[in-house]
């Protein structure tokens, strides 16, 4: 995922060719005298004074006007001016210069702290939905508000407002803020993602590299409907996996939180992520993800009446049976060794739902509503497809038996983030 708004060399080392052949080619009229498709010829080698006068100098620029006015130009400015930037700030604390004091000045290294002013520490995009009164609602990206001590949002005719966060929500990368609608009058309105086709045609729309490129349009294709991605934590860790439209529109950093829009206008997609290079260290080019916005819309309206996600959760914590060293499998979990795959449950909430099931420490549990877990970012996944109330099956195993038993998911725990 990406809200940061660095430099690219890529795009300095190409401007710098451009210049270097520019001066070049100045340098070279000035220092000879011969400028190519001019009048004159400067400079008789013999000392004279004649003029050789050169016929040429005809070349015009056409008068035609295009004209194409493409259902992409339509789509596009239909959602722009609902497209913003957003600002994350954050605190500074002063610098450890002693003379910093004196001259009123700060480090431009300093760290982040209660005190100290209020920098921009990072860039992302966001898309106005909806108005109610005289409040203006965006959504945009989790980790683009993330860390944050205040929000400033970039209107498309550059004017700016103070936002403030409504809710956000880690598991889908989603935030909603709010501001004042003085000013606003455009919205974007949500398309029915499960109705797109691979290989229809898309637009994302963001401010790439931040604010100075805002509302920059990128044109690509759906490269796949749903696509599995693997979901890590702050720390890196792999905590489940998210489904997402795969595209090849430009996605580049300040391009988070960004509309991914059908040729009706329509915002079939938030921009959330993409994938710049694999495991092996390769360059990948062409491969954006966003966020459905079925889903999108699920979670941003329990975000403005709620303030948060309501999910079930188990209230354990656990890890994958592949990190158990064998013997310990055989000892202290007693699973037998055709048991191979599987979570380790590692603490049990009171009163929580796998309490109440009859789960203890060290169960292991293979199956969670009839789907066998392989891993353990795949619990996670599973149980985020039931609902609070739901009664789901669980198989697991109790030093070394094999067990059958049924969790009711209730709300007492659906605030608790699995694994916690």
């Amino acid at each position: 995922m990406d809200s940061n708004s660095n430099n690219n060399n890529g795009n300095n080392n190409g401007f710098g060719f451009g210049k270097i052949i520019l001066t070049a080619l100045i340098a070279g009229a000035l220092g000879g005298g011969l400028v190519y498709g001019g009048m004159t010829f400067l400079g008789n080698p013999n000392g004279g004074q004649s003029t050789q006068i050169v016929n040429g100098g005809t070349t015009k620029v056409s008068n035609l006007k295009v004209n194409l006015n493409t259902q992409a130009e339509k789509a596009f400015n239909s959602t722009k001016d609902s497209v913003v930037s957003v600002i994350n700030l954050q605190k500074q604390s002063s610098s450890n210069d002693p003379l910093a004091g004196i001259f009123g000045g700060s480090s431009s290294g300093s760290s982040k702290s209660s005190g100290g002013s209020l920098e921009a520490s990072s860039e992302g995009s966001g898309l106005i939905y909806k108005i109610s009164g005289n409040t203006a609602y965006i959504v945009t990206n989790n980790h683009v508000v993330s860390g944050s001590n205040a929000l400033e949002i970039i209107l498309s005719d550059g004017s700016k407002k103070t936002a403030q966060i409504v809710g956000k929500d880690p598991v889908t990368d989603l935030a909603v803020l709010k501001v004042s609608a003085n000013n606003i009058k455009k919205v974007a309105a949500f398309g029915n993602s499960d109705n797109i086709k691979v290989a229809e045609p898309v637009l994302a729309i963001g401010s790439p590299l931040g604010s100075q490129y805002a509302t920059s349009v990128t044109e690509g294709i759906i490269s796949a409907k749903k696509r599995e991605v693997p979901q890590v934590d702050a720390n890196g860790q792999q905590i489940g996996n998210a489904t997402v439209i795969q595209t090849d529109a430009a996605i580049n950093p300040g391009n988070s939180g960004g509309p991914l829009i059908n040729m009706a206008g329509q915002v079939v997609g938030i921009n959330s992520m993409k994938l710049a290079s694999d495991q092996q260290g390769t360059s990948v080019e062409g491969m954006g993800f966003s966020i459905p916005s079925n889903e999108v819309v699920q979670v941003i309206n329990q975000l403005i009446t709620k303030g948060k996600v309501v999910r079930p959760a188990l209230g354990i914590m656990y890890t994958d049976l592949s990190n158990i060293s064998k013997s310990q499998q055989k000892s202290i979990l007693k699973v037998p060794s055709s048991v191979s795959q599987g979570v380790v449950v590692v603490k049990v909430n009171a009163n929580s739902p796998a309490e109440q099931a009859g789960i203890k420490k060290y169960d292991v549990i293979t199956s969670l509503g009839g789907h066998k877990i392989t891993q353990e970012s795949e619990l996670r996944d599973i149980l985020y497809q039931y609902k609070i109330g739901d009664k789901v099956s669980v198989t697991y195993y109790h030093q070394g038996k094999q067990e059958n038993g049924t969790i009711t998911l209730n709300e007492q725990a659906s605030s608790k983030i699995l694994n916690e």
